[in-house]
């Protein structure tokens, strides 16, 4: 009898004392033309992003650690939109003034701007403190910070990060940007996996434009991750919420977003105004690391039209609704609407243990 009372206070002692450690992911984080000429406040002849992130700053911050896709160059001026991205150095010190604490930076315009945009962009990053991956200044940079580490409460997350390509523009001579080669994958896996990591996931850039359903390419890509000992995979391009699962949910160690939609962007057409963030909490015991739980918000763009200029807002959907559309016209209530109806139908058909999270 004091043998079994011995074992049951060590595993509630153990339980009780599990860390604990949450991620949050966003998606596609783009700066259109319309985006810089919102931000830029002509009486203080400066930019401005904080008004788009405010609305959801709570969520943004609520996480240990919250890791975004910067699918722009920081590349100076002349700043601009599609098709080659260079958005003011203000819109990452608005990412980090809400919540975001770092950036992945492997993506189809990560050279848009050349060599100036790949290296600018970095050392704009490192100037604000923002972790990151994916792109390099070097090749002895990439072999020293290619696994980003994130570490808190005991323990170790481990990023890395890839892009299908750069738009059929050639990577700045010098410079890294990590693309999707499954070759180099498995050895960066391997590297990665002598670095005492609780829970290792990739953030890929991959996928089909603008379409729901994951591609065989990008299933083939999944499920060779997780055969390597990958924990997670994030995934970004698409511009349109694809679905998730909590593959082994009595194991809690695989878990899969295929596209987690626009963050920020200009895309206005329905489905692509709005987007997905995940959380997944990691829960370690007895030496033991876990997936203990999962979830997602759906966000909305709003954008909203002033006297000298447009104002973008990005909003939790479910904080929208319990507030009865707080500050909502007509328009911009139906819009929401629309994308949340539709998002919700395709992640309740097909995401596996997946649930949105709501107030």
């Amino acid at each position: 009898m004091a043998l079994r009372l011995t074992l049951l206070l060590l595993f509630l002692t153990s339980s009780a004392f599990a860390q604990k450690l949450e991620l949050l992911f966003i998606g596609d984080v783009m700066g259109h033309d319309a985006q810089i000429n919102s931000a830029y406040d002509s009486s203080k002849q400066a930019f401005d992003y904080n008004e788009v992130f405010a609305p959801i700053s709570g969520i943004m911050s609520s996480a240990d650690f919250t890791i975004a896709n910067l699918e722009v160059t920081l590349a100076g001026k002349p700043y601009g939109g599609y098709p080659k991205f260079s958005s003011p150095d203000e819109m990452v010190v608005a990412l980090k003034n809400h919540g975001v604490d770092a950036l992945v930076t492997a993506n189809n315009h990560s050279c848009d701007r050349g060599k100036q945009g790949v290296l600018r962009t970095l050392d704009v990053l490192d100037s604000l403190g923002i972790h990151h991956t994916g792109t390099f200044r070097n090749a002895m940079e990439k072999a020293e910070q290619n696994l980003m580490i994130l570490s808190q409460n005991d323990i170790r997350v481990g990023i890395l990060n890839y892009t299908y390509g750069t738009n059929g523009i050639p990577v700045p001579k010098g410079t890294e940007v990590n693309l999707i080669d499954t070759l180099q994958m498995k050895g960066d896996i391997a590297l990665a996996k002598q670095q005492a990591l609780d829970h290792l996931l990739v953030f890929l850039h991959w996928g089909k434009e603008y379409q729901h359903q994951p591609s065989p390419a990008q299933c083939d890509l999944a499920d060779f991750l997780f055969e390597q000992g990958v924990n997670s995979i994030i995934g970004s391009h698409p511009h349109v919420l694809q679905p998730m699962e909590l593959r082994k949910p009595e194991e809690g160690d695989q878990f899969i977003a295929y596209s987690l939609g626009n963050f920020v962007s200009n895309q206005r057409t329905q489905p692509r105004d709005g987007g997905a963030m995940v959380k997944i909490t990691l829960s370690k015991a007895n030496g033991r690391t876990r997936i203990s739980d999962s979830g997602y918000y759906l966000t909305w763009v709003n954008k909203t039209f002033l006297a000298k200029r447009a104002k973008f807002e990005i909003f939790s959907i479910a904080e929208r609704e319990s507030n009865n559309y707080e500050g909502f016209n007509d328009f911009s209530k139906n819009k929401m609407n629309t994308f949340a109806e539709d998002s919700r139908s395709l992640l309740h058909k097909y995401n596996l243990e997946v649930k949105e999270i709501k107030p």
